[in-house]
């Protein structure tokens, strides 16, 4: 049985409808009217324990209410989940135990106390044995260089800071799975690395199941490896992120360096369908292709043929260009399949 089990899960909410103006709010007093918008609508889900999986999708899809209902805090309005098989709305303290959350915009830290004295009443309030607490203490503070702010109260610590305790504070009781809601939203880049680096330590050393949403697709290329789009409280795509790049990630740059220039080199690349010229330096250039109209291997014989190649590379596609595709409708799942390299 998977670790996260959802078999048709959907939450509905009641939204108020009432005409415009104080005639409209004293009707809706006397006699409300309300419209059901379904939020999750049909969900079939299932994360083994151990994954690193991005669940994303554009503001409004239903990626918060799929979490709160994972987390107990919402009870579905029809369908069932299960968190190593108990439910979590039903069995809240089990589950609590079982899992670590981090909201972006949120903390669970005591906003006047110090940070340390937060994290030792989460010691209290999951009852870690002092052995694990210490440990586990010692390996964040490095890890996430806490050292700096733990006697510093939440309130007077900055954004990037509040992040790097807030996971910590998550991953104190050695939880399952850990949730993660924007957890890099307004971080410095170097911070953001540093949390990235983190999470995927705890995913591959400790095998923390990871399920995050974000915004931030850089976050998603350096933790997961599998992807789920939600668009409308449907899922629309789930599979191996790898999978979905060279399936939809249409262009890619090849970079070349060569002994000498190439004489005519705007007309060589002229005679090959879906490439263009993007950069030219003489000894360097960069083409970037139509995968779907020409193999890589196709491209790289080419300018082999026209001049001495010392060396290639191809940037990898990113997958920020794919996701922004799905939301904006540009892409579907009948994407006809690219050229062999």
């Amino acid at each position: 049985m998977s670790l996260i089990e959802a078999n048709m899960l959907s939450k509905t909410f009641k939204v108020p409808v009432k005409q415009q103006g104080l005639l409209g709010a004293m009707k809706h007093l006397v006699q409300p009217e309300y419209q059901e918008k379904p939020a999750v609508n049909g969900i079939q889900l299932s994360i083994q324990e151990g994954e690193a999986v991005a669940y994303v999708g554009p503001n409004g899809a239903g990626k918060s209410t799929t979490i709160k209902m994972l987390t107990g805090i919402l009870v579905p309005t029809s369908g069932t989940v299960t968190v190593g098989g108990l439910s979590p709305s039903k069995h809240r303290m089990e589950n609590a135990q079982k899992i670590g959350v981090v909201f972006g915009q949120r903390t669970q830290l005591w906003w006047d106390l110090p940070i340390i004295e937060s994290f030792a009443l989460l010691k209290d309030i999951y009852e870690i044995p002092e052995p694990i607490y210490r440990y586990n203490m010692n390996r964040f503070v490095e890890l996430l260089g806490l050292s700096e702010f733990l006697h510093l109260s939440a309130r007077k610590i900055s954004l990037g800071q509040r992040m790097r305790a807030d996971l910590a504070a998550a991953l104190l009781h050695n939880p399952k799975i850990v949730y993660l809601d924007e957890p890099t939203i307004g971080l410095d880049i170097a911070v953001k690395e540093r949390i990235r680096r983190f999470i995927k330590e705890m995913n591959q050393q400790q095998g923390t199941t990871i399920m995050l949403t974000t915004h931030d697709l850089e976050d998603i290329e350096e933790i997961c490896r599998r992807l789920i789009i939600i668009d409308k409280g449907r899922i629309i795509y789930d599979g191996e992120l790898q999978a979905v790049k060279d399936r939809f990630a249409k262009e890619r740059t090849m970079h070349f360096q060569v002994e000498q220039p190439i004489t005519n080199l705007s007309g060589v690349v002229a005679g090959l369908p879906g490439v263009t010229l993007e950069k030219d330096s003489g000894l360097q250039f960069s083409l970037r292709f139509d995968r779907f109209a020409i193999s890589a291997g196709e491209v790289a014989g080419h300018l082999m043929k026209a001049g001495n190649v010392s060396d290639f590379h191809i940037d990898e596609p990113k997958i920020d260009h794919v996701i922004r595709k799905v939301y904006e409708g540009e892409l579907n799942l009948s994407k006809p399949e690219a050229k062999e390299a």
